[in-house]
């Protein structure tokens, strides 16, 4: 069975629930190093000829037009992340549908294909949002990958879900829960952004290897920033600096290994092949 990879495509700033974040109006005037981090870590994957599912902030697509189209040239899935980097339980039933719409639209307009796919930031989903994943099908998505089944910071909805399944309205949404994995009677993220750098890639590995075991898919997802030592930091707890920045330099020869040892897909192709 493959493994699909993901990249959220957000720059350094795109940090949730924090004070000193700032605020969307502000974005424009950062200096953006979105551009340079998504570009190598799509080197990185044609080294083995690996394919991933981007998901784009629409306010990174609607800057940076030519990031989305070089990696649809490349063969990759462009999906969406939302477009102003939302809260899900924050955001409420309609300002979510209309951010979710809102990116939909800008992406498709970029790239001049359907978009499939929604993650939201942060996994925000929770059991306070149940309109959730019929909002997602009003605006016209057709799978989902923002479930967090295990306790989470920003969301986490433990629903014993682990494997992918059908959900919103007449099952017409595939939702493709975050991979864990159960140690102690507790499920476990090994697989992307903090989770990934703070854990060694033979545990990263073997936690792999049981999933797909089982017949799941393993989904790793990382970001720009988290393969650039060098970008800006935020203020924020120790605490918070440790989950955003811990070993940030093991982020690319983790990914490097990775593709040695499963092959990495995109969600559409696993749909494809796997859930006919």
């Amino acid at each position: 069975m493959k493994c699909i990879f993901s990249i959220d495509v957000e720059d350094w700033f795109h940090i949730l629930d924090l004070p000193t974040a700032p605020a969307p109006s502000e974005w424009d005037a950062l200096p953006s190093y979105v551009e340079k981090n998504f570009l190598r870590l799509l080197d990185l994957l044609d080294e083995r000829g690996s394919k991933c599912t981007c998901f784009f902030l629409g306010w990174v697509a609607s800057r940076f037009p030519h990031l989305v189209r070089e990696a649809q040239k490349r063969g990759h899935e462009i999906a969406s992340h939302g477009d102003q980097h939302l809260l899900v339980y924050e955001a409420g039933p309609q300002r979510f549908y209309d951010d979710a719409l809102t990116s939909k639209r800008i992406i498709e307009d970029i790239c001049g294909k359907e978009v499939w796919g929604y993650r939201a930031s942060g996994f925000s989903v929770t059991k306070d949002t149940p309109w959730f994943f019929d909002k997602l099908l009003d605006a016209g998505y057709r799978y989902d990958s923002s479930v967090f089944p295990a306790p989470r910071g920003h969301g986490g909805l433990e629903n014993g879900h682990f494997a992918p399944y059908k959900t919103g309205s007449n099952d017409q949404l595939v939702e493709f829960p975050v991979a864990v994995e159960v140690v102690a009677g507790k499920p476990i993220c090994f697989f992307g952004g903090g989770y990934l750098r703070f854990f060694p890639y033979r545990i990263v590995k073997s936690m792999t290897e049981s999933v797909l075991r089982k017949g799941r898919p393993v989904i790793f997802y990382v970001h720009p920033r988290e393969i650039d030592p060098s970008h800006p930091r935020l203020p924020m707890s120790w605490k918070r600096r440790f989950k955003s920045y811990y070993n940030l330099e093991s982020t690319e020869k983790k990914i490097r290994w990775l593709q040695n040892d499963f092959e990495l897909t995109t969600f559409r192709n696993y749909l494809d092949s796997e859930m006919r």
